[in-house]
């Protein structure tokens, strides 16, 4: 179970590095930022169906995409300095408090 943990947390890793650099791709239009977007798409994708091969599907695609949307969005303030107001705050934390209760409580995280 170990590695499967090691191979969630590197799919939303690339996840998170694809969709950050997605605004820097420029609709596609500048080629580094773009390869960066597909590959680190490739590799996530590639991970998350190794992960869900032990992994109860839902959950692991819950804790991808939470993860995923709380990174990025931390990532969009760092980097491009976009806002977050009181009630995105407030929903990441919401988001980060069901991974936290998934991880601790949840008897279905494996088949």
């Amino acid at each position: 179970m170990p590695n499967t943990y090691l191979i969630l947390a590197i799919s939303i890793c690339a996840e998170t590095l694809a969709t950050t650099m997605m605004k820097a791709s420029d609709g596609f239009s500048r080629l580094i930022p773009s390869i960066v977007v597909v590959v680190g798409y490739a590799i996530s994708f590639y991970g998350l169906s190794q992960v869900v091969k032990t992994m109860n599907i839902g959950i692991a695609y819950a804790i991808w995409a939470g993860m995923g949307i709380f990174l990025v969005s931390v990532m969009s303030f760092l980097i491009y300095k976009q806002k977050l107001d009181l009630p995105a705050i407030a929903g990441m934390v919401f988001i980060a408090v069901g991974i936290m209760i998934i991880q601790l409580f949840s008897k279905s995280v494996t088949h």
